[in-house]
């Protein structure tokens, strides 16, 4: 059996490093031989004290690999001895080793065709000029850990043993002061569910809510984010148009041909991406309107915290007491990418209802780091955080603005107000997908506004140009590549 197993090798080792037992490389050569046929199914195996002379290893050895073997179902111990069981992976015989190589073909479902080839955020996260990215280089690192290692010492068998689901009390408490002194939002500790990013709540919401085919209003042009957790779900999504007073809900051409939602999606306090702002007037219809029909709102709260002149704008979640408002956030613009907590305030009488299943469903992790983010929101270094940030930002989308002033005309560029990108918008004869995608060869991470919109007519072409991630001295060059890039990418007359 020596010349289908091979011999073993005492000196061998693992990809990481580690050595490779003489046990453990015969128990893989034998699973690998009855796996691909070259000991089909019936085949006697030697011996134990004769594999092991032949080897050249402890009888005792061998005895525990055909034992292991045996209770994993690859072998039979029998009187007359060992034989290789019968196994439905037998087929593979029949198969080239070429063919095995392939794997199963992979067959998507069609909701996830839109972002099978979209490049993923991680690759251009350090390009410059990327929307949604904070000054990284600014994070006050050393507070940060200060308050890990605080969270790491507040660690015991109590909290190890019954952890909050619905997340830790001291951070639900910090945000529901930070959220009612920065936000107007109007909400008890307990109305705050901690989930794994503003997505998951987003989902979680749907989920608690709608049902199939049921309709919900959503922003046109509308973010990603929100595009990516709508796919999943079975839903008469219908796009909204965004004006610059925001979600234009109320205008007799979208009532009169619309059924009415069980959902509306906004992000009121700076519209991702055109930077508007959803007046008071609209905020209050909108509620109105939900409380008639017995609808849901959604405030995404995508980066409002960064005002950059006066107050940052309240929540509509605090305009009315008892609103139909489900408000969400996390921690991604505020903090880092990477810090995968997020945030749901429910009204209260949801909250009430759905406690249980929510209970059931989400199983709040990063204990450590929702721990060290309440330390590090009650102590007092995330207000600073905000403060510099807001004074960072702020420089940078100045300059942003006045080095686009000087390339395109000053009507183009929308937003400012808020948040870390401007959007620029281009002429229908230039190609917005074609100069994002040469801009990051050179990289540079601007996003084409067209694939925000529902459907591309022509009339969406434009560039998303964050700030956050880059330093003011560097604006004017990249501004300057995207600029060439636009004056060579115009459109041929057929597009």
């Amino acid at each position: 059996m020596i010349d289908i197993i091979g011999v073993l090798d005492p000196q061998a080792k693992t990809p990481t490093g580690k050595k490779l037992s003489l046990q453990k490389q015969l128990v893989e050569r034998l699973q690998q031989a009855i796996l691909s046929g070259r000991l089909p199914a019936g085949t006697r195996l030697s011996s134990t004290r004769a594999l092991a002379s032949d080897l050249g290893v402890s009888r005792n050895t061998v005895v525990l690999v055909y034992e292991q073997l045996t209770a994993e179902g690859f072998i039979i111990a029998e009187k007359q001895g060992t034989k290789v069981a019968s196994l439905s992976l037998q087929a593979a015989q029949r198969r080239s080793a070429k063919h095995l190589a392939k794997g199963t073909p992979v067959s998507l479902a069609t909701r996830w065709d839109e972002f099978a080839h979209k490049k993923h955020t991680t690759e251009i996260n350090n390009a410059s000029l990327a929307p949604g990215i904070p000054a990284l280089n600014d994070f006050p690192l050393t507070a940060w850990r200060r308050s890990l290692e605080r969270a790491s010492k507040q660690l015991n068998q109590h909290l190890l043993l019954n952890h909050d689901p619905l997340g830790e009390p001291s951070l639900k408490q910090a945000i529901a002061n930070h959220l009612h002194i920065l936000r107007g939002v109007q909400c008890e500790p307990n109305q705050i569910v901690i989930t794994a990013g503003a997505q998951q709540a987003l989902d979680v919401c749907i989920a608690l809510i709608t049902d199939r085919q049921d309709t919900v209003w959503i922003e046109d042009p509308c973010y990603s984010g929100a595009k990516s957790v709508l796919s999943k779900h079975d839903l008469n999504v219908v796009p909204i148009p965004v004006d610059k007073e925001g979600i234009n809900v109320f205008s007799s051409a979208n009532l009169s041909r619309i059924s009415q939602p069980r959902l509306i999606f906004t992000t009121p306090a700076h519209q991702y991406p055109t930077g508007a702002v959803l007046s008071v007037s609209r905020r209050l219809d909108l509620i109105e309107y939900a409380q008639k029909i017995g609808s849901w709102i959604i405030e995404d709260d995508y980066d409002g915290e960064f005002r950059h002149f006066g107050s940052p704008i309240s929540s509509m979640q605090g305009l009315i007491e008892n609103a139909p408002v489900i408000y969400i956030g996390s921690f991604s613009k505020t903090m880092y990418p990477s810090l995968k907590i997020g945030f749901m305030v429910l009204p209260k009488n949801l909250i009430n209802q759905t406690r249980s299943i929510l209970a059931a469903v989400l199983k709040s992790g990063n204990q450590i780091e929702q721990l060290a983010l309440a330390n590090f929101m009650t102590s007092g270094e995330f207000g600073r955080h905000l403060g510099r940030m807001k004074r960072i930002y702020r420089e940078r989308q100045k300059v942003l603005r006045a080095v686009l002033s000087q390339h395109f005309p000053e009507d183009w560029i929308l937003g400012g107000f808020a948040g870390m990108h401007l959007t620029l918008q281009l002429p229908s004869t230039l190609d917005d997908t074609h100069i994002a995608k040469k801009a990051q060869e050179f990289g540079i991470a601007v996003h084409a506004l067209s694939p925000f919109y529902s459907e591309d007519h022509g009339n969406h072409r434009g560039l998303v140009i964050g700030y956050g991630n880059t330093h003011k001295d560097k604006i004017p060059d990249a501004v300057n590549i995207v600029s060439k890039l636009a004056a060579l990418n115009t459109l041929g007359p057929t597009s």
